[in-house]
């Protein structure tokens, strides 16, 4: 079964993708070819969005930064998450290097959030609050600070 052709030219495609938000150019490259234009059209249309600077990775990882923060996230799985779209990794390094946020103090402040003062009485309960923040991308000194213990984990 061959796909019909679609109804929209590439440009109008990748443009309308990027009129509703901010793409990785990998995961825009993904998304038209899934929708059935040829390699060579994607070519064109990614870099004619690019000398428009509709599309631009530096952009989308510093919305995919402030996002993540915003989420409560630590820098790993904000770090983890770019990589998934198909940010560079250079691009990754430099926002991430750019940014001069205070990770231990929003680790604090999620595990006081979710866990509240009360202290960690038990060594399941230690590692239920270290394995939610590991989830939530932050290492290990960070989670160390952010629960306020010095025990080994």
């Amino acid at each position: 079964m061959k796909k019909t052709p679609p109804k929209l030219t590439v440009k109008e495609a990748a443009v309308g993708y990027l009129s509703r938000r901010d793409h990785a150019e990998k995961e825009l490259r993904q998304k038209l070819k899934n929708r059935g234009y040829s390699s060579e059209d994607v070519e064109e249309a990614i870099a004619y969005c690019q000398d428009y600077n509709w599309l631009d990775d530096a952009r989308y990882a510093g919305m995919m930064l402030r996002s993540g923060i915003a989420k409560g996230w630590g820098s790993l799985r904000i770090r983890q998450e770019m990589k998934l779209k198909g940010v560079h990794d250079t691009i990754v390094r430099q926002v991430l290097e750019g940014c001069e946020h205070d990770w231990y103090e929003q680790a604090r402040d999620v595990a006081r959030r979710k866990f509240g003062d009360a202290p960690a009485d038990t060594p399941k309960e230690k590692a239920r609050r270290f394995r939610f923040m590991q989830y939530r991308g932050y290492d290990f000194d960070q989670i160390q600070y952010a629960l306020g213990s010095d025990d080994e984990y």
